[in-house]
């Protein structure tokens, strides 16, 4: 492996092993080979796998048991029509959220026109949270993933929570497994621009304002998609 710097050959473990969780080549279940077998593998040393597993674990794509080792995990399952295990691919997890643009802005932009009193609250008790332990690689995904599906039911229409429900975690997963290190949620200044995003949103939905809240809602995964990019 070709990399500068311990962090950066993390990193391209992380996307090699990712690849191979990702393509079935290791199913759930199935433990991870040793920290020897991929110290010799891979010629990295045994903090960059250390490092490695570690931010597969908080990807929720691994789980470590003290004295057996670490051991993949199933993708949460979704709807056959939108089965997130067959995306694969980097352009797969763009055009998802090419996806979620349009759905989520449009959810967003009813959520401020219809919303009631107690969704309001409900949405903003998962930016509280979402504030609360964003940092916490381990739970931030689902506490992301509670905020957006609060705004679709504030829509007053079924579907979108539907939608956004049988996509589930993995919609916020899939994206941040794919992201430079720069931008991950341990990092505060990450942290504090994906926060200011979400307040935003319910800043706007608050005081009803259906075309404030779209945008604010397609800027949030706009910025998602060009850091995907980048």
């Amino acid at each position: 492996m070709k990399a500068e710097g311990g962090r950066g050959l993390a990193h391209e473990l992380v996307e090699r092993l990712k690849e191979r969780i990702l393509a079935g080549e290791l199913e759930p279940g199935e433990k991870l080979p040793t920290e020897s077998s991929l110290v010799a593998e891979f010629g990295v040393s045994r903090t960059v796998v250390r490092e490695a597993i570690s931010r597969l674990q908080a990807a929720g794509l691994v789980e470590t048991f003290q004295g057996r080792g670490s051991f993949v995990l199933s993708l949460p399952s979704a709807t056959e029509r939108f089965a997130l295990g067959d995306v694969r691919s980097h352009r797969d997890v763009l055009e998802l959220l090419e996806l979620r643009i349009g759905v989520e802005s449009e959810a967003a932009g009813l959520a401020a026109e219809r919303r009631t009193a107690h969704q309001l609250k409900a949405i903003e008790r998962a930016l509280d949270d979402f504030q609360r332990i964003g940092d916490d690689p381990s739970k931030s995904v689902e506490a992301d993933f509670a905020f957006h599906l609060k705004v679709a039911n504030a829509s007053g229409n079924r579907f979108y929570p539907e939608l956004i429900g049988s996509l589930g975690p993995m919609m916020i997963m899939l994206p941040r497994t794919r992201l430079d290190p720069a931008y991950e949620m341990s990092d505060a200044a990450h942290l504090t621009r994906v926060v200011h995003e979400h307040e935003n949103i319910y800043a706007a939905i608050a005081r009803s304002d259906p075309e404030g809240a779209r945008a604010a809602a397609r800027v949030h995964l706009s910025n998602t998609r060009h850091r995907l990019q980048k």
